[in-house]
């Protein structure tokens, strides 16, 4: 699910794309037919997003509806619509937990174990220190590798507990955790069969 509306959001006032930004965002626009620009809404969001810490404020769906000669109640809906969106400030690594079966079967306990545990976090809450936001999402498409966490874009697999909370004492250390299987196996390869497809020993 998506971060919760929050009217206590401290919003700001203004917002602008930056000009690299603008120019990616006229390159969308101009992919779309004329008379057809609204169906840019959603890349022009995520950039939005993306440039202001990784949530929505009003100000900058309302830029997105200007740009789009969209109502802005249009974009509000789209943006409350999509998962994806945050519409209040989340942390620096936002955590979404896959809990769907699989993950579930696989471990995702674990998972939110850990957050509690460790961060001190449950769903739609942030860590004290703000560098960690957790989310129990529905199935992210991941489920050979489960049990499986996205953190901001980036995917991470095969988890167990212990490998998770090494995953966050990485990210709050600054470094970059390798993202994908924390096995080392590759792609949906089962487990037991190494990439030239005999069995490990």
């Amino acid at each position: 699910m998506s971060a919760p509306a929050n009217i206590n959001a401290k919003q700001p006032k203004t917002f602008a794309f930056t000009p690299e930004n603008l120019e990616k965002a006229k390159w969308f626009i101009a992919k779309y037919p004329k008379n057809r620009e609204a169906s840019a809404v959603i890349p022009l969001l995520q950039l939005a997003q993306a440039q202001h810490d990784n949530w929505l404020p009003v100000a900058a769906m309302d830029v997105v509806a200007e740009m789009l000669e969209m109502p802005p109640v249009r974009v509000y809906e789209v943006a409350s619509f999509y998962t994806m969106f945050n519409r209040a400030p989340v942390g620096k690594f936002l955590l979404q937990v896959c809990t769907t079966t699989p993950c579930w079967l696989r471990g995702s306990d674990d998972i939110k174990h850990v957050c509690k545990s460790k961060l001190g976090i449950t769903d739609g809450e942030t860590s004290k220190d703000g560098m960690f936001s957790m989310m129990e999402v529905e199935c992210l498409g991941a489920c050979v590798n489960a049990p499986m966490v996205q953190i901001n874009d980036d995917y991470y697999e095969d988890l167990t507990g212990e490998s998770f909370a090494q995953i966050c004492d990485d990210l709050a250390a600054g470094k970059k955790p390798s993202i994908g299987s924390q096995t080392g196996r590759q792609g949906s390869h089962p487990a037991n069969i190494n990439q030239n497809g005999a069995k490990k020993a």
